[in-house]
């Protein structure tokens, strides 16, 4: 190691349990494996850390030795050949049980051909999030049939939610009805359109793998997202500056009675020392349309290896560690969510996480994104296209008409 660097540097998505887990997987591995460099952990949010590892080929030139990258970004990364392929590394020394201890469903976006670009980190799709305490409560429930003549149940149709959601805010008490991340950062509203597009029956893309949005799913969806949204009788008021983490954050808070978010962010109220609705949550698929089937979103983070890193041998070393077993239970005790299927089933995590279990019935219904190579592009016009929904009054078949016609130039 005489001739590697000083340090070993991470590019790490800015969240603590992300932070606190790859500080100990790193000084475990040390311990481990005599490694004496230093970690130095560059933590960003979403956008910094795309425009750093991506947009400003921070892992083709070798700033970073591994990073975070989200499946959003991975097949753009692919192309531009910002990670190391693996393959030569897994055939010479396999990660422990690799490919079969994990869900075929976290192995897909990587791949590329027979490459592979990334292992799996943190996993979680986005499910419908509620404090069980309130929907549970004797009270609630007989001042919920009084009000609305009908029983206080888990919300199956979009109707049903934003109706509970009203029926839940109170302000005067610091309990809102419900919590979106609204922030325009190219990923939050973006992923709660597609969600209101899935779950009313329409799709991204039509039968020549082109984005297609122009549907009367996608209206529908968009006028009802626009609608609850802009309810100061039904909504978290910071929803607007909210994105995933500080949404997941409020909830763990106990601002809200629902949320729609990422799974790890229900597994967070139980494990975070901070969280004040430890064991007052549950998880549940989607609400949808009336008379459609629910949907969930599947994107995912890796661990990757900076194509122009020189410290590729140890970089593939140190993953081999952080995917194994016990750091994959040691990221969801932090308050990740770990990916291996012996963490999903692990008896010690379901009884902290008690719907721990549910990750693989939301895997059954999961979409994934396109992988398009100019999807950051589509991605931020969809994200345009929603912010204007939410902040004018213009017509939203209008919007979307008009979001076509841009994503049509860059298919």
């Amino acid at each position: 190691m005489s001739n590697q660097a000083e340090t070993f540097r991470i590019a790490v998505r800015k969240f603590g349990p992300f932070e606190s887990a790859m500080q100990k997987f790193w000084d475990s591995y040390c311990a481990f494996s005599g490694c004496t460099l230093q970690l130095d952990m560059q933590i960003m949010d979403l956008h910094e850390l795309y425009e750093s590892t991506i947009t400003h080929q921070g892992l083709a030139e070798g700033i970073f030795d591994i990073a975070h990258i989200n499946t959003d970004w991975v097949y753009e990364g692919y192309l531009n050949q910002a990670f190391e392929v693996l393959n030569p590394y897994i055939n010479t020394s396999k990660p422990v049980d690799f490919p079969n201890g994990w869900s075929k469903s976290l192995l897909k976006l990587q791949r590329f051909g027979w490459e592979v670009a990334g292992l799996p980190f943190h996993d979680g799709p986005e499910c419908f999030i509620y404090r069980k305490d309130l929907f549970e409560s004797e009270t609630e429930q007989a001042n919920y049939l009084k009000q609305f003549g009908k029983a206080l149940t888990i919300p199956k149709t979009w109707e049903d939610f934003h109706q509970a959601a009203q029926f839940f805010h109170r302000p005067d008490e610091h309990l809102y009805g419900s919590i979106f991340a609204c922030y325009p950062d190219g990923h939050n509203t973006v992923f709660d359109f597609c969600l209101q597009l899935w779950t009313r029956g329409g799709s991204l893309v039509d039968q020549n793998g082109n984005i297609q949005i122009n549907c009367q799913a996608a209206v529908e969806g968009l006028d009802f997202y626009r609608k609850i949204v802009n309810d100061q009788t039904a909504v978290h008021p910071k929803s607007k500056e909210f994105e995933s983490v500080a949404a997941g954050l409020a909830f763990a808070n106990g601002e809200a009675a629902m949320m729609i978010n990422w799974f790890g962010f229900a597994g967070m109220c139980e494990v975070d020392a901070n969280s004040k609705v430890k064991g007052k949550v549950s998880v549940d698929l989607l609400p949808a349309a009336a008379g459609e089937t629910s949907a969930s979103l599947n994107v995912y983070w890796l661990y990757t290896i900076a194509k122009g890193s020189k410290n590729k041998e140890l970089a593939y070393d140190f993953l081999k560690f952080a995917t194994n077993a016990a750091q994959d239970k040691l990221l969801t005790l932090e308050g990740g969510i770990g990916c291996r299927l012996s963490t999903w089933k692990d008896a010690e995590v379901n009884e902290m996480i008690p719907y721990y279990h549910k990750l693989e019935q939301l895997h059954e219904v999961a979409n994934t994104l396109p992988q398009h190579k100019n999807w950051t592009q589509i991605a931020k016009i969809i994200d345009e296209m929603v912010l204007k929904a939410i902040n004018t009054t213009a017509e939203s078949a209008g919007l979307i008409g008009a979001a076509q016609n841009q994503i049509n130039k860059l298919n």
